[in-house]
C-alpha cells in the first residue's frame, strides 16, 4: 500500500474528495519519564492506524502532518514546555480546515491533548457553520485517576517507543479523582498540584497493556468515523467503549 501520509505524496497522487485525519497534540511536560511531544506520537498513531483500516476498505484517506504544539499554558511552570495558546491554536485550526476543505471532502482532527478542547470545540462548530464537513475525535484516555503521564499513556509508549521512556525515573503523582484536583488545576496550574507533572501511577505500565489500549482508542476512532455524528461542539459522538478500552 502506498503511504497514507500526505507528505509523502505527490500533488497527482491526491484525489479530490479524500478524508484527511490531522492529528492534534501538544509539546509538553509528561512527568520525568515521558518525552514532551507523548500526546502527539499517540495522536498520530492512531491517526496513522485508523487511516490504514479505512483504506483497506477502499476509502480515499489521509494524514496530514501534526499540529504538533497546542494549547497547553497549565503545564507552563515545567521548563521545556511550549504552548501557543488557545487564540493561536483556533487560528490554526480555522486556517487548516478553509485549506484543506478546497479540495478534501472531510476533515476530521484526531485530537491527544484535553487542553486543546476549549479552543477545538468551538473552532469546528464554527466551521460546520460555514458548510465544511469537518470534525474531531478524542485520541485520550478519560480516567478519573489517570489523567496525565500515568499507566495509559505510560504502556500505550512503552509499546509504541520504548526507546524513549525512562521507567527507572517513573514517579507516582496525584491519584486523586480528577475531579478533585480540577479546581486547583484550573487556578495554578499543574506544577501546583503534582510537583513531579503526573497525575496517576506510571509505575505498573507495560507494553503489552499497551498495545491493547492503543487498539481500543484505534477502534474507537475507526467506529466513529465510520457510523459517529458530530454533536453540537463537532465532536464525533462516541460509541460505546471497545472491550480492549475497558482491559478486556
Amino acid at each position: 500500500m502506498a503511504s497514507l501520509h500526505l507528505g509523502d505524496r505527490r500533488w497527482p497522487e491526491v484525489a479530490e474528495g479524500t478524508t484527511v485525519l490531522v492529528p492534534v497534540g501538544s509539546l509538553e511536560q509528561h512527568g520525568p519519564h515521558l518525552p514532551f511531544d507523548t500526546d502527539t506520537t499517540i495522536a498520530s498513531a492512531v491517526a496513522e492506524a485508523a487511516a490504514a483500516w479505512l483504506a483497506a476498505d477502499g476509502a480515499a484517506v489521509l494524514v496530514a502532518p501534526a499540529i504538533a504544539i497546542g494549547a497547553s499554558g497549565e503545564h507552563q511552570a515545567f521548563p521545556g514546555t511550549v504552548s501557543i495558546g488557545h487564540d493561536a491554536l483556533r487560528m490554526v485550526v480555522v486556517e487548516t480546515v478553509r485549506s484543506l476543505s478546497t479540495w478534501a471532502a472531510r476533515v476530521v482532527f484526531v485530537n491527544g491533548h484535553g487542553g486543546n478542547v476549549p479552543t477545538l470545540g468551538p473552532a469546528l462548530a464554527q466551521m460546520r457553520t460555514e458548510g465544511h464537513d469537518v470534525s474531531w475525535v478524542a485520541c485520550a484516555f478519560e480516567s478519573a485517576t489517570d489523567a496525565h503521564a500515568g499507566l495509559e499513556e505510560t504502556s500505550v509508549m512503552l509499546h509504541l517507543d520504548p526507546d524513549r521512556v525512562s521507567m527507572q525515573h517513573a514517579e507516582i503523582g496525584r491519584t486523586e479523582p480528577l475531579a478533585e484536583l480540577l479546581p486547583d488545576l484550573m487556578a495554578h496550574g499543574v506544577r501546583p498540584v503534582s510537583p513531579n507533572g503526573v497525575l496517576g501511577d506510571p509505575t505498573p505500565a507495560d507494553a503489552a497493556r499497551g498495545k491493547l489500549l492503543l487498539r481500543g482508542l484505534v477502534d474507537d476512532v475507526v467506529t466513529a468515523l465510520r457510523s459517529g455524528s458530530p454533536d453540537a461542539r463537532a465532536r464525533l459522538t462516541a460509541q460505546p467503549m471497545s472491550e480492549a478500552r475497558r482491559g478486556a
